[in-house]
C-alpha cells in the first residue's frame, strides 16, 4: 500500500481500472469455455451451442450503444461497477441443478453476462483517454496496448482455468468458484475506483448516441468485419472441430485455445514496437495490416480441403492468424481512443464497440450454422471474404496520423 500511495493518482486508477477488467475478463473466459464444452458434451449440436450465447451478443450490441451514453452521464466507475455486479448475477443463474439448467435460462444467462461484459469493457477502454493528457499520444497508444493485450491474455488463461475446473470439480461448483472469485473483485472496486472518473461536463441527450464522425464511422464499420472474420470461425467451429474431427479431449482444447489468447494478448502489448516507434497509426498501417490478414484463413482452408498436413496446418495458422490479427485488433483500439472526444469520451467508445459486438454476433451466429451445414473449411473461406470487405472499409480513413 505505500508503494501505491507513492504513485501518482492517474498511474493508480489505470492500475485499479486494468486489474479490475483483468478479473472479469478471466471470469468471463472461463465460462465461455465452460458453456461450450459442457452443453457439447450434453450432446448439443453446434447451432445450438451458438444460440446459448446469442442473447450474450445481442445485448451486447444494445449495452454498448446505451453504456457509452450512461458512463458519460454517470461516470464509468459506476458503469463498470455495475458490470461486475451483472456478471456476479449471470454465474448465480447457472448455479442451478442440471436439470433446470434449460437452453432459455442459460441464454438468459448469457444475456446479462453479455451486457456485464460489454459495460465493463467500455469503461476500462475509456477511463484511458481521461488518464492520459491529449498532447501525449504515443502514451495513449502504449497503454491501451498494454489494457487490450494483458485483458486478452487473461481471456486465454480464462479458457484454460475453464477447460481445468470442468475437468477437476465439473460445472456447478466451477461456476461458484468463479462467482465468489468476482463478488470480491466487486467489493474492492467499489471501495477503491474514483468516483466520476469519465462523466461528461454536459449531460449528453439519447439522440447523441450515433456517432456523427466520418472517421469514427469507418473504423467501427472495419472493427464490425474484423471480429466477425475472426469468431466465424473461432468461436464455435474451431472447438467443436478440434474435439469431434480431431478427437482432442476437452482438456486439451480449452490449453491449445487458452495458449493462443494468451501469445495473442502479448503480440497485442507488443504492437506499440512491431508496428514502428517514429509514427503513430493511422488509416494507412491500418489498411496494410488488414491486407496482411486476408490470405491466413483462405489458405488453412485449402489445406483442409486438401487434406494436407491438416493437424498441422490447423494450428500452425492459428497461431500465425492469432499474431497478425492481435496487431490489426491493437492498432483499432489505439485508434478509436484517439479519435474519441474528451468530453463525454464512452459515447464515441460505445458507438464503436457497439459495431464491435455486432460483427461478434454475425461471426458467433454463422460460426455455428455454417460449421453445422459445411463443416470448418467454409467458415474460414467467409472469414477471409469479410477480411477482404476490411481492408476496403479502411481505406476510408484517414491517411495521417491520429
Amino acid at each position: 500500500m505505500p508503494m501505491l500511495s507513492a504513485l501518482s493518482p492517474q498511474l493508480r486508477q489505470y492500475m485499479l481500472v486494468t486489474a479490475n477488467y483483468w478479473a472479469f475478463t478471466l471470469t468471463d473466459g472461463a465460462l465461455r469455455m465452460l458453456v461450450v464444452l459442457h452443453f457439447y458434451s450434453l450432446g448439443y449440436s453446434g447451432l445450438a451451442i451458438a444460440m446459448l450465447f446469442l442473447f450474450y451478443e445481442i445485448f451486447g450490441v444494445i449495452t454498448n450503444l446505451v453504456g457509452g451514453w450512461l458512463g458519460a452521464r454517470i461516470g464509468l466507475n459506476k458503469t463498470m461497477n455495475i458490470g461486475l455486479l451483472l456478471q456476479i448475477l449471470a454465474l448465480a443463474m447457472l448455479l442451478l441443478p442440471a436439470e433446470y439448467l434449460i437452453v432459455p435460462w442459460v441464454m438468459a444467462a448469457q444475456a446479462l453476462s453479455g451486457i456485464a461484459k460489454d459495460l465493463n469493457k467500455m469503461s476500462a477502454k475509456s477511463s484511458i483517454k481521461m488518464l492520459v493528457a491529449d498532447d501525449a499520444q504515443s502514451s495513449l497508444f502504449k497503454w491501451v496496448a498494454m489494457l487490450t493485450g494483458s485483458k486478452n491474455a487473461l481471456k486465454g488463461i480464462g479458457f484454460f482455468l475453464g477447460g481445468l475446473l470442468l475437468s477437476l470439480y465439473g460445472f456447478s461448483m466451477a461456476i461458484l468458484l468463479l462467482l465468489l472469485m468476482l463478488t470480491a473483485v466487486w467489493l474492492f472496486s467499489l471501495w477503491r475506483l474514483k468516483a466520476d472518473l469519465g462523466k461528461s461536463k454536459t449531460k449528453p441527450k439519447f439522440t447523441e448516441l450515433l456517432s456523427k464522425s466520418r472517421a469514427i464511422n469507418a473504423l467501427s464499420a472495419a472493427r464490425m468485419l474484423l471480429f466477425g472474420a475472426r469468431d466465424v470461425w473461432f468461436v464455435i467451429a474451431l472447438p467443436l472441430a478440434l474435439a469431434s474431427q480431431f478427437g482432442w479431449s476437452h482438456w486439451a482444447v480449452g490449453s491449445f485455445l487458452a495458449l493462443w489468447v494468451i501469445g495473442y494478448g502479448a503480440v497485442q502489448s507488443a504492437a506499440p514496437m512491431l508496428t514502428g516507434k517514429t509514427r503513430l497509426p493511422d488509416g494507412r498501417t491500418l489498411t496494410l495490416w488488414a491486407l496482411l490478414l486476408c490470405a491466413i484463413p483462405a489458405a488453412i482452408a485449402v489445406a483442409l480441403q486438401q487434406q494436407w498436413q491438416a493437424e498441422t496446418a490447423l494450428p500452425g495458422g492459428l497461431l500465425l492468424f492469432g499474431a497478425v490479427f492481435a496487431i490489426n485488433s491493437s492498432l483499432h483500439s489505439y485508434m478509436i481512443v484517439s479519435y474519441a472526444k474528451s468530453d463525454g469520451v464512452s459515447l464515441d467508445v460505445g458507438f464503436y464497440y457497439m459495431a464491435n459486438a455486432m460483427g461478434r454476433l454475425i461471426g458467433t451466429v454463422l460460426s455455428g450454422w455454417v460449421y453445422q451445414q459445411a463443416g470448418l473449411a467454409a467458415c474460414l473461406w467467409i472469414s477471409s471474404a469479410m477480411l477482404v470487405a476490411t481492408v476496403l472499409v479502411s481505406t476510408l480513413l484517414p491517411k495521417h496520423q491520429a
